[in-house]
This record gives structure tokens, sequence and C-alpha cells, in this order.
């Protein structure tokens, strides 16, 4: 997130109105802290933290009505503009080694929303997403690290408006649902948050796109919610 020093320090540049708001994000989404499995414990407590910090391994489903990726961009640098997309698909592979875990979402853009019609069909146009021409944006990574005690991170490839960039994503396991049915899937949660530029991904020419190319810290931050359902595991 850009703090209020860093606001101040930009505010004679002008990031215009919206950026790239992904996963996500993967993002996303973040996925795979299993490789916790495989490392020594020193005591109970520790043990008792680190099992909350990881889902089982295995291959997990996205599901699209319980995920959300969200956006707060610059507008005019004093202002911030905030929606969410609201179709997210994709997804989240864990493995007990942290190189083998992966994420693959998809995100149909079309379904951008900031509680304006105006402003979201504008962000639809050619003006900056150009929906007709690239339906969705997508979120690829493999291989992760550990951040913190609970934070990792993915150094995944958003696709978006015919643009692809690295986008670290990093990613907190939020746990797994303990009130599932019998005979249902295991169902896990996520939350991540990335930064970038909207003029990386030849967005926002229109908001004076010197400036917002000048500038270097980033003018979107994104929030991503992930739900997903563990798959059936094929012999």
């Amino acid at each position: 997130m850009i703090n209020r020093n860093a606001g101040r320090a930009i505010v004679k540049r002008l990031p215009g109105f919206f950026g790239a708001g992904t996963l996500f994000f993967a993002i996303l989404a973040g996925s795979c802290p299993s490789a916790l499995a495989q490392q020594p414990v020193a005591t109970p407590v520790q043990k008792s933290v680190e099992a909350q910090a990881l889902p089982a391994p295995g291959r997990y489903k996205i599901d699209p009505r319980h995920s959300f990726a969200y956006f707060s961009a610059w507008h005019h640098l004093v202002g911030r503009v905030r929606g969410r997309f609201d179709k997210v698909s994709g997804t989240i592979t864990v493995s007990p080694d942290p190189a083998a875990c992966s994420v693959d979402v998809t995100i149909d853009v079309a379904t951008i929303s900031t509680q304006v019609s105006q402003r979201d069909d504008d962000l639809r146009s050619d003006a900056y997403f150009d929906v007709k021409k690239f339906l969705t944006m997508t979120y690829q990574g493999r291989g992760i690290h550990r951040v913190s005690a609970d934070l990792w991170r993915m150094d995944g490839s958003l696709t978006m408006h015919g643009v692809t960039k690295v986008v670290p994503l990093t990613f907190k396991y939020s746990g797994v649902f303990a009130d599932t049915e019998p005979n249902q899937p295991a169902r896990v949660a996520f939350h991540g948050t990335a930064a970038t530029k909207r003029a990386e991904f030849g967005m926002g020419a229109r908001d004076n796109s010197a400036e917002v190319g000048d500038l270097k810290a980033p003018d979107v931050d994104i929030e991503i919610d992930v739900e997903a359902d563990a798959e059936p595991i094929t012999p």
C-alpha cells in the first residue's frame, strides 16, 4: 500500500484513474504453503502455529461465488477509486515442495464494478481494459517463498490488456472450513495483496501518460480473497 508520506512525495504527478487490479490477483491468488510440513518444530506451540499456516497438499478449485479481487487506484493523487472484479476462477496446487506450488487464475474483466455504471462502462472501453479485445486477465505462477511467520510470496506473471509482467503477490493461508458437510470436499481460504502500475500495462494514457509513466511507486493496490475446494485425488 502507498503510505501517507509516499502519497505526499508523489503529489505532483498524476496517476489518473485506474490501473491493473489483479490477481490476483492471484490472486490470487495466494497458494500452497505446505512446505512447512517438512520443517523441524522446536516446541508444541510452534507446531500449533505452523499447522494453521498451511493447507493439505493437493489441488484446489477456486469457487467463483466466494472469491473476489479488489483494487484501490489513485484518482488525481489526492483521492482513491475503489472497485472489484466479481468473477474469479482457477486452480491452486499445494505441494510439500515450495518450488512445486502453483496458481493459475483467470478474472473476467467485464465483471468490474466501482458502483458507478458510467465509470464501469468507461473502464470496459478501449480507454482502459478494452474488454471487447481482452476478455480476461490471468495470473500464473509457480514456486513460493516464506516472508514471515504466516506470510508467503509468489512472483507470478500477470497478463492484462495484452501485456505480461511479473507482479509479486504476498498472501496468507486463512485456514480450512470447520463446518464442511459430510462427504463434501475440504474448503480452504486465502487472503492476498499486491501492487502495480497502470502504465506498465499500456493503460491510463488519457490520465497524462508522461506523469504516470514517470511515477516510480505503484498507483494501484490489489487485495484478493479466495475460497477453494479440494479436488478428488485421481489414482
